[in-house]
Parts: structure tokens; sequence; C-alpha cells
């Protein structure tokens, strides 16, 4: 404190001074934050569980393991799949809300457990008159972008189509 009081003696300006004291907490909350895309190879099971609270979901994969997803939907643009082997080791950590891997969904193929195995719960599921069948929509950002890829799912649960748009911003017509 007496260095602070020091300092606007000197005449360093008090949003100079504010910005002095301010950045190391600022700093010291960032680093203090948990998220799924910090986690490294081979953590435990647990010690991510302590870290970042219980995931959105839980898959079991092929191999015996499990896959954690951590979802940011419906505000945020992320979503993240923890796999573990069977003995609880991290061996793959990615973020899945992306065009690459959407365009990567194989068409006729997938179905609606891939793609919540994947991507979790969409941001909204609709229908619409020309295509018989759900349009399962999650939304992502694609260089800071905010897109929506748009997966046609037919009455069998079978992917069929994925087209991409772009996410138009929220306007107050009252305003104008």
């Amino acid at each position: 404190m007496h260095s602070a009081l020091g300092a606007l003696r000197r005449g360093v300006g008090v949003l100079a001074l504010l910005a002095r004291l301010a950045l190391p907490a600022l700093l010291g909350l960032i680093a203090g934050c948990a998220t799924p895309f910090n986690e490294p190879p081979g953590a435990l099971r647990d010690a991510v569980a302590s870290r970042l609270g219980a995931p959105t979901a839980r898959f079991p994969l092929p191999s015996g393991g499990e896959r954690w997803l951590y979802s940011e939907l419906p505000a945020g643009y992320a979503v993240y799949n923890l796999d573990f082997d069977p003995a609880g080791r991290l061996v793959h950590n990615e973020q899945v809300l992306n065009q690459p891997r959407f365009e990567q969904l194989s068409k006729g193929a997938w179905t609606t457990a891939d793609l919540q195995r994947t991507f979790g719960t969409p941001l909204r599921i609709e229908r619409v008159a020309r295509f018989d069948g759900d349009i399962w929509t999650y939304h992502f950002l694609q260089n800071s972008d905010p897109r929506l890829a748009h997966i046609h799912v037919d009455p069998q649960g079978v992917v069929r189509r994925v087209t991409f748009t772009d996410e138009l911003p929220l306007f107050d017509n009252d305003r104008d």
C-alpha cells in the first residue's frame, strides 16, 4: 500500500496504478481457470474431475475406456471430448466444434447416437418442409466468426447432409 501511495505522489496516473495492481490479479485468475483444453495426456480421470467438475455427458468407448464430453453450449462455442483408457488415463483431448470436424461426418453411416457421442446435444433441432427428418444445428467459431453447422438427419436417425451458414447477429428491430 505504501508503494501505491508513493506512486501516486510521484505522479503516476491513477489508471496506470490500477493497471499495475489489477494485472497480477487478472493473470492469477486466468492461470487458475481450469478448462478441458488444458488437460494433458496421461492425466488421471479423478484428477480431471476434481479440476473440471462433472462432465456434461459420459459415453463408453469401444476400447473399454470412457469419453467425457464437456460442452459450452448453448452460450459457448466449444465441445471438448476427453477420452480415457480403461485404466483411467487421458489419451485424447479434442475440441470438436469446428468446420473440418463437421465435414468429416460420414453421410449415410453416422447416426444421432454418433452425433450425441461426439458433439453432444445440439443448439436446436428443427424441421423444414423440404427435408423429411430433423436438422440438428450446432454453432461454432471459424476464424472468430460465428457459424452454424446444420446436420440433416433422416427419420431413421441417419445423417444425410451437412450444410453451413453464417450465424447472424441478433438485432433489436424495435430500436430501428
